[in-house]
């Protein structure tokens, strides 16, 4: 099974999808989808001192512009191991650059964590969750002398619009 490819559809929508975890809150391991065969595998140590803010994955059934699965961060109370199926919904999205492409990343919400699932925009969270993120993809490539660039934050609708457009997208170049 390659669970990027090899999963239910109707358990997609731009509005409730299952995320897969590549990598737990707090690590500073670099897991990513091995494209070929649906498993994960270690990229890298990160060369900064810091961790992921969150519970990081991707979305399957879906083809960002980077060519990639869209990335997705799942705000939990809990580290995530990885390869765990979470049932969520977006609140928002991070827009970015990376290596000088455009590179964006949901911000979703777990409907099993009583701590988050009362949140559903960016803009009820507190602050600094903001601010963590932000700094976290400003910087974490920064001893690899890769250059990264957050752009602007975005609400709920606007994330939306871009889960649909990987899904449409996903479906342009991967359905038989």
């Amino acid at each position: 099974m390659n669970i990027w490819h090899d999963f239910d559809s109707s358990r997609i929508t731009p509005e409730d999808f299952v995320a897969v975890i590549e990598i737990p809150r707090n690590c500073s391991i670099k897991y990513e989808l091995d494209k070929a065969t649906g498993m994960l595998k270690m990229d890298r140590v990160l060369h900064t001192s810091t961790h992921y803010p969150a519970n990081y994955g991707f979305i399957p059934k879906t083809f960002a512009g980077d060519n990639d699965p869209l990335d997705v961060l799942v705000l939990c109370s809990q580290p995530l191991y990885p390869m765990t199926l979470v049932h969520c919904y977006p609140i928002g999205c991070i827009k970015m650059i990376d290596g000088g492409e455009q590179d964006e990343k949901i911000i979703a919400i777990p409907y099993g964590d009583p701590n988050y699932n009362c949140y559903n925009h960016m803009s009820e969270l507190p602050k600094h969750k903001f601010d963590e993120m932000k700094h976290f993809f400003s910087v974490y490539k920064t001893l690899e002398n890769k250059e990264t660039a957050v752009l602007e934050i975005v609400e709920h609708d606007e994330a939306v619009e871009i889960v649909k457009s990987c899904i449409d997208r996903y479906n342009e170049n991967f359905s038989k």
